[in-house]
């Protein structure tokens, strides 16, 4: 496609503005124009596109199908379009960038401990870290570095494991005290909070202590550890868990498990940055300093 075809952002900006606040008016006073242009403006992005974007209600503007999966597509643009500006804008000469991302809990309970030496040791480096919740494409979204759970095998990927994993329940001390368990079964009738990527967790949990449940799938899902973590330790379920995740909170008494059996899996966590990029001095620096960590902060059994 040609780009003099393409929309023009000011075009994308009047589209976005009158879809948020749903008033060409309105759209206009927040962008400094007038009504008619930014109706003008739609009007040539709905010829271009060749779809209605809006239509009158009882004279209420509303989006149709067709814009409203445009206006998601136009806020992606339009956010990357700011954020490449804004990194521009902050760019400071010699200095490094390093994009960086982590799964949620792991990052906020291992390795935003891991940060401030590195930062010290590397001052003109920018870095910028970012969570995902499942493995996926780092050269697709431009990270250099990523922490994984998983098998350790991902094509075109220099793998380092960092640490394995112990899985245990907990509860909080209230709620299990409310609901005493007598054996690893019972645990099955209580409310179990899961991971949404790890839906089979609970059932595998119960087989590896060769119990049958009919139960084990049911209950709340969350996309993060760490929100698992909190509903648990507020008295809204049992959650299942890598207990160094847990550590501080079973030490100190906010969370105690709820039966002692550890599951041991054949998943570990894994330091991953694509191939051609292991010998970059940035990633080398971060890739060493994090297994230097790892080695000296084992996990608490």
């Amino acid at each position: 496609m040609s780009a003099r075809h393409l929309p023009a952002t000011m075009t994308m900006q009047c589209f976005e503005a009158a879809a948020r606040h749903l008033s060409f008016t309105r759209a206009a006073d927040e962008l400094s124009i007038t009504q008619s242009a930014v109706s003008k403006q739609v009007a040539q992005l709905e010829g271009y596109l060749q779809h209605k974007l809006f239509r009158r209600v009882r004279r209420n503007l509303v989006l149709t199908p067709e814009g409203s999966l445009y206006l998601t597509e136009v806020r992606r643009i339009l956010s990357q379009i700011e954020m490449s500006a804004h990194s521009i804008m902050t760019y400071r000469g010699q200095a490094e960038a390093l994009r960086v991302a982590c799964l949620p809990t792991f990052g906020a309970r291992w390795l935003a401990r891991q940060l401030p030496a590195f930062l010290e040791a590397n001052p003109r480096l920018d870095l910028s870290v970012h969570d995902h919740v499942e493995a996926f494409d780092l050269e697709r979204e431009n990270i250099e570095v990523a922490i994984f759970h998983g098998h350790g095998h991902w094509p075109n990927l220099e793998c380092h494991k960092l640490f394995e994993e112990e899985v245990v329940a907990v509860a909080a001390p209230d709620y299990r005290a409310r609901q005493p368990a007598q054996h690893a079964a019972d645990l099955a009738e209580r409310r179990l909070l899961h991971l949404a990527t790890r839906p089979d967790a609970w059932h595998r949990w119960f087989a590896d202590q060769h119990i049958a449940s009919e139960h084990s799938y049911h209950g709340t899902r969350f996309e993060t550890f760490q929100m698992l973590i909190r509903t648990a330790m507020s008295g809204g379920g049992l959650a299942l868990v890598p207990r160094f995740f847990v550590a501080d909170e079973l030490a100190a008494g906010r969370l105690v498990l709820a039966w002692p059996h550890v599951m041991r899996g054949p998943d570990a966590y894994y330091l991953v940055y694509p191939e051609h990029l292991g010998e970059l001095p940035r990633v080398r620096r971060f890739v060493d300093h994090l297994l230097a960590c790892a080695a000296a902060d084992t996990p608490v059994d």
